[in-house]
């Protein structure tokens, strides 16, 4: 079972050296491949992402965590780990949105319930990007400003919306877009898992095509490079894991000054 859940430092992989070797998992009607990575970046001490996946159960997820010491490394992992948790068991039937939609729900509750145990890490939390595959439908969550992208015929969209405090104000007219990007107030986010008790996930429903590209990725990685930049990177006919090195490469190259990861998922 290629079921992954990886978070530190930079790890890149290949899935051919996984489980029993599949790189590919065959639906009725879509194969799905997946490959991811993640690094520090130039400038942060330590990695404060998280990310797992599982192509046979179409379970596929991005957290970035804050918090002071280790506080967010520890709520990024939690939350990876209570979503893989509960929606990827013995079966090889992927969850339903509803599942996925619960399984976000629980992380929330398991990182409040332990920042409320411990002093040292009130406050702990993270952002979430999911993506849950069925047969010729995928679904994509999200809280917080991770973002989940689809690439079509060439062309990058992003399908999830941030639950930041500028790019609300952008969504109101407040603000343009412009203005958003050198805010000093651009690192405020709006939705977390765990800093409340309750949380509430945006869900996308997508058909999917043979050749659709999903990227979910932590703002390390969009805070350095604008999206028609990472649509020209995902453009080349590369395999998967070289294309994720491409991303990281050029955030590192452009600044690095967050933790930076990246999962991409190709319906073939």
């Amino acid at each position: 079972m290629a079921l992954v859940a990886f978070r530190g430092p930079r790890r890149i992989l290949n899935l051919c050296k996984l489980g029993d070797g599949r790189k590919h998992l065959s639906t009725a009607l879509v194969q799905y491949t997946a490959s991811a990575v993640s690094d520090r970046g130039r400038k942060r001490p330590s990695n404060e992402d998280a990310f797992g996946y599982s192509i046979e159960h179409g379970v596929f997820v991005v957290c970035d965590g804050m918090g002071g010491a280790a506080a967010g490394e520890i709520a990024s992992s939690l939350a990876v780990d209570e979503m893989m948790r509960l929606l990827v068991g013995d079966g090889l039937a992927a969850p339903t949105p509803e599942e996925a939609e619960k399984a976000v729900y629980a992380a929330n509750q398991a990182i409040y319930a332990r920042s409320q145990r411990n002093p040292k890490l009130a406050g702990m939390g993270t952002t979430l990007v999911s993506l849950i595959t069925g047969d010729r439908k995928v679904w994509i969550l999200n809280v917080g400003d991770s973002r989940g992208y689809r690439m079509r015929q060439g062309t990058l969209e992003q399908v999830t919306q941030d639950h930041s405090l500028v790019e609300e104000q952008v969504r109101m007219g407040r603000m343009k877009r412009a203005e958003a990007l050198r805010s000093p107030l651009r690192n405020v986010i709006t939705r977390a898992l765990g800093t409340q008790s309750q949380v509430t996930a945006d869900i996308f429903a997508m058909d999917a095509e043979p050749g659709d590209l999903y990227l979910l990725c932590s703002d390390g990685l969009t805070r350095e490079l604008s999206d028609e930049l990472i649509e020209s990177l995902l453009r080349l006919e590369l395999p998967l894991d070289e294309l994720c090195t491409r991303l990281l490469g050029a955030a590192n190259k452009a600044g690095g000054h967050d933790n930076i990861t990246c999962l991409l998922v190709r319906a073939g």
